[in-house]
């Protein structure tokens, strides 16, 4: 039976606690950067003297937060169970964002201290002198500091870690005490500050990575998505951190073929990806020079895994995609296929720990098969929005998170997933899924990629409408154009298929790979 402790530390159970079991000598995390690898002992080193330069050096207190700009690297590691480990709040945020965007982050959520990896700088130098709460910024590696305004003190990683003590106790919280943030994307507006608190990871590692990946100690894991998603921090970190294993981490940015050239040298065991890099990955003719025998289990997540990609990959490979769906809010993975009973197409059953339901525009239970908006019951649901309270109450309804995703049930308690609530198309009065769509016109030979959303007809009707980047070697054509039409329509029912077809070099995405059809509504 899974239980929390009511006095806890998170970064005491996910590192301390591998030490005072024996693993201190077992390999914790390898950085693909240098090579290098890290023992529990070392990790439990770096965490100890980072939690004691932010209260002795850099005087940050509990629940004051710390804002990680940081690549994937043992400094992402020790800044974060640093943080948690003396009783602050660390929040890591996307590498791939615009100096306005970290203006806000930080003004937002009154950060006190920001570590930021050397190449990254260069996005938030041009805001510094716009922040009112920051204090300090720690640059992990060499940057240029010299435009850093007066108010706010430089220091380098590298010498505030050595002159650190690697001896600290961890400050004993409340399992309901704030632990970290993750700022949520969304479509729209401004990011939101999910407040996660300090029992969430346990009980994402023990009801998804234990119960349904079955993670051991012998496990390596990869992950394509970076630690700043949740579902990235999962997947490379208090995963592998909750039994033992090991982690691979990969600081650079997406490339199918150093993903192949990852999983040759560096042999994981589980491969965390997203569909987007997956076709990526497909799309190299060629592999037969790397070595994917290591890899016992592949999961998706971040949007629905095509039909045509999951049965390509395992044709390929002979490994199963698991795919799931989870969400910033509810921290990891809430729905997964399991192993050995995928259907493809679906985003599985309901994780252990976890409820749900279906229910129509008046909030009630929708019969099995129908489409309706899904809603999550489960312990590891942010307790908040910071600053944002009508959010917060739209999102977050007693015990019940509402996902904003459409969904159905199939007798056997497989979810399907028919897009995002404002995503969904209503051509003639009847709902049509873009994913249905997309999926239909994946597994054409010519798609490398699609995005479905509605577009008026000559009437003003919304109609589906699809943006297709090609594979290399087909060009576009009217004729292309009318064969997919055509090739969509004998697959799903006629009202659905794509009146218009636009080729495009590239779709609009998330830093996840989400599609983001909201920018295709513009477009239309």
């Amino acid at each position: 039976m899974f239980q929390v402790p009511e006095t806890m530390n998170a970064a005491d159970y996910f590192v301390d606690r591998n030490v005072r079991e024996g693993r201190g000598n077992k390999v914790a995390i390898i950085d693909t950067a240098d090579g290098r690898e890290y023992t529990y002992n070392d990790v439990l080193d770096m965490v100890n003297r980072f939690g004691n330069l932010l209260r002795e050096a850099l005087d940050t207190r509990i629940e004051e937060r710390v804002m990680m700009l940081t690549l994937d690297s043992p400094a992402f590691v020790a800044g974060f169970f640093g943080s948690i480990k003396v009783g602050v709040v660390p929040i890591p945020v996307n590498t791939l964002l615009k100096p306005p965007d970290y203006e806000y982050l930080l003004n937002d959520s009154r950060a006190r201290v920001l570590l930021v990896s050397a190449p990254l700088f260069p996005q938030v130098a041009p805001v510094l002198d716009r922040l009112r709460y920051l204090k300090h910024v720690v640059v992990v590696g060499e940057a240029d500091v010299s435009g850093v305004p007066g108010h706010i003190a430089v220091h380098q990683y590298g010498e505030l870690m050595a002159q650190a003590s690697n001896e600290l106790e961890p400050e004993m919280m409340s399992k309901d005490d704030a632990c970290f943030w993750l700022y949520s994307s969304g479509t729209t507006g401004f990011p939101k500050g999910a407040v996660h608190l300090q029992h969430d990871m346990l009980y994402c590692a023990y009801h998804y990575a234990q119960q349904v990946l079955g993670i051991n100690e012998n496990d390596r894991t990869f992950s394509v998505a970076k630690l700043f998603f949740a579902y990235g921090l999962g997947n490379a970190l208090y995963f592998p951190f909750s039994v033992g294993a090991t982690t691979i981490l990969y600081p650079g940015k997406p490339d199918p073929h150093v993903f192949y050239q990852i999983v040759t040298n560096y042999k994981p065991t589980l491969f965390f990806s997203v569909p987007t890099a997956y076709a990526a990955m497909l799309s190299v003719e060629d592999t037969s020079q790397y070595d994917f025998s290591s890899v016992r289990l592949c999961v998706s997540a971040g949007e629905a895994l095509p039909p045509a990609v999951y049965e390509r990959w395992k044709e390929r490979f002979g490994v199963e995609i698991l795919d799931g769906i989870g969400s910033t809010e509810a921290l990891h993975i809430f729905i997964s296929n399991r192993p050995g009973e995928v259907k493809p197409g679906s985003s599985g059953k309901l994780v252990p720990g976890y409820e749900a339901k279906i229910v129509d525009e008046e909030g009630q239970p929708v019969p099995v098969g129908e489409v309706g908006d899904l809603y999550i019951k489960g312990d590891s649901t942010c307790a908040y929005y910071w600053n944002k309270h009508e959010k917060t109450k739209d999102t977050i309804q007693g015990h019940w998170l509402r996902t904003g995703d459409k969904y159905s049930m199939d007798e056997e308690g497989y979810f399907y997933y028919h897009g995002r609530s404002d995503d969904m198309i209503k051509a003639g009065g009847i709902w049509v899924s873009p994913v249905e769509v997309e999926n239909a016109l994946m597994e054409h030979p010519a798609v490398l990629e699609c995005g479905v959303v509605g577009a008026p007809d000559e009437e003003g009707l919304l109609k589906p409408k699809a943006f297709v980047v090609l594979k290399p070697g087909y060009e576009p054509s009217e004729a292309l154009a009318q064969e997919l039409i055509l090739f969509v329509k004998e697959r799903i029912a006629k009202y659905k298929y794509p009146r218009w077809i636009e080729f495009v070099e590239e779709l609009p995405k998330t830093a996840t790979g989400k599609i983001q059809r909201y920018k295709l509504r513009q477009l239309v």
